[in-house]
């Protein structure tokens, strides 16, 4: 992402935090966007505030353009369900970081252990399903967790699961294009 285009998407994320914060008004989109934003993309928009996660909400799939899940996306993350809503004597302490997803697609293996050799870590983001379960790890949770196992135990507790379940679920993959304040 150029740099153009990385300081617009986080001024129109802090735009659309504040006004929504402020006034509880959702921002219109914007028709003059960089034209990587009017593809559709899943976006996630996470919230730090004095370094720890204040909020992180996001679309994985890209089921509009890139800057409509962004805007959408950005006023979800202020009413993170974990986290009591953003405050306005919050705005000047939060730092935001904004991942465009390419698409997810299902990792395909023969054996479950094959899911070790097809994912790189610090590279792929991690969908896991498995009946009515799914949850998502972005690739930055590799900094956290490491260790692909541990990694993919850790998204089963996630999405509900027993530990080992990535053995009999469906995984799928995705890589970010992140910007950060």
């Amino acid at each position: 992402m150029e740099k153009k285009t990385k300081d617009f998407v986080l001024n129109f994320a802090r735009s659309v935090i504040k006004a929504y914060v402020e006034e509880r008004r959702i921002l219109e989109v914007p028709k003059d966007c960089p034209k990587e934003l009017k593809e559709k993309r899943g976006v996630f928009v996470t919230l730090y505030k004095n370094g720890m996660l204040r909020g992180c909400i996001g679309i994985p799939y890209p089921v509009a353009s890139g800057i409509e899940n962004l805007r959408n996306a950005a006023v979800a993350a202020t009413r993170d369900p974990r986290f009591p809503p953003l405050a306005k004597d919050e705005l000047k302490d939060v730092k935001i970081e904004v991942s465009l997803l390419t698409e997810p697609k299902v990792i395909k293996v023969s054996k479950p252990k094959e899911y070790l050799e097809k994912i790189k870590e610090g590279i792929d983001g991690i969908i896991i399903k498995k009946g009515l379960c799914e949850a998502l790890y972005l690739p930055q949770v590799w900094e956290e967790i490491p260790d692909k196992v541990e990694f993919l135990e850790s998204l089963c507790l996630k999405a509900g699961l027993a530990p080992d379940d990535w053995q009999r679920a469906v995984l799928y993959k995705f890589q970010v294009d992140a910007v950060e304040e």
